[in-house]
């Protein structure tokens, strides 16, 4: 382990944009257990406010049915009622997933569908090009070269300017890089103290020069906390409890500046209900971790 790693920069890219070491996962606001508008919208503001310049996203962030697109939406209205700062938010929303409104999931990574997915994110963002877009999950009923090719055909046709990638492997990724070329920017895959299983996807965005967006970053805290990094953690402790009480901060904090620590292509995304959490997520970009406390909380991930 080197110093290196101790040392989070204060602000990481995505494609060569700039962007806070922290996003915004914004699915809480959507979905079952979602707030009231106002709490939802300010919330958004609140991460504006504390740096935040990631936004992630999804047209199938929503509860019932008939709300396609519903965060979607939501955050086009709070960035347009917030002003300062909001054109400098890289959104990067997602398609192929469904919801019922069962509660259920669906995957659908048909090219005529992603087309019609992207050109109906592009309308509710309001805007002309959406700046990343993410494939949600490979179709296993779809060729994944031709999903990807869809992603390509959208990035030439300037519908899209930057593509990613979620819930994906090594040998995907490494598919998707030759189809795609540079525009291949991101990968988000779930990547947690709880779930370390995918850390050789990290590992070849690291190698690769994409960013990489873990999304429940904080599983292994406390179940809360996945969601909402305000809520009081329930025993037992761990590690990370332990040490954030040492050093006067939240474990989440802890557990995000873990994050930060593992590679210069970190962007974890964590949710939040409130503006408490963002702001106390967002936070945790000024904590450094020593070595010895790497170390630490390397051992409570495996």
């Amino acid at each position: 382990m080197t110093n290196a790693r101790t040392a989070p920069a204060l602000t990481r890219t995505v494609g060569g944009i700039p962007v806070g070491p922290v996003g915004l996962g914004a699915m809480p606001l959507s979905v079952e257990g979602r707030p009231p508008t106002d709490q939802a919208i300010a919330t958004i503001h609140a991460a504006l406010d504390a740096g935040v310049r990631l936004i992630d996203t999804a047209d199938s962030y929503h509860w019932h049915a008939g709300e396609l697109g519903h965060n979607e939406r939501l955050i086009a209205r709070a960035l347009a009622d917030h002003g300062s700062g909001a054109d400098e938010v890289l959104v990067a929303t997602k398609g192929g997933r469904g919801r019922p409104g069962d509660g259920s999931w669906t995957v659908d990574g048909d090219p005529r569908r992603l087309r019609r997915a992207a050109e109906g994110s592009a309308a509710r963002l309001g805007v002309e090009a959406i700046g990343l877009y993410q494939l949600h999950k490979p179709d296993p009923d779809v060729p994944f070269a031709d999903s990807v090719g869809a992603l390509r055909d959208l990035a030439d046709a300037g519908t899209i300017r930057m593509v990613g990638l979620s819930n994906v492997d090594p040998a995907q990724i490494r598919t998707a890089r030759e189809i795609l070329g540079p525009r291949l920017v991101s990968v988000q895959n779930r990547f947690s103290p709880a779930h370390p299983s995918t850390r050789d996807t990290l590992d070849l965005c690291t190698e690769l020069g994409l960013a990489f967006l873990p999304w429940s970053p904080l599983g292994g805290i406390s179940p809360s906390a996945v969601d909402d990094p305000a809520e009081p953690a329930p025993a037992p402790l761990t590690p990370f409890h332990t040490l954030a009480r040492t050093r006067g901060v939240s474990p989440q904090q802890v557990c995000l500046a873990w994050h930060l620590a593992q590679s210069p292509m970190v962007i974890p995304i964590p949710g939040a209900r409130r503006p408490a959490s963002i702001r106390d997520s967002a936070a945790s970009a000024a904590l450094t971790l020593s070595t010895e406390e790497l170390a630490t909380l390397d051992g409570h991930t495996t």
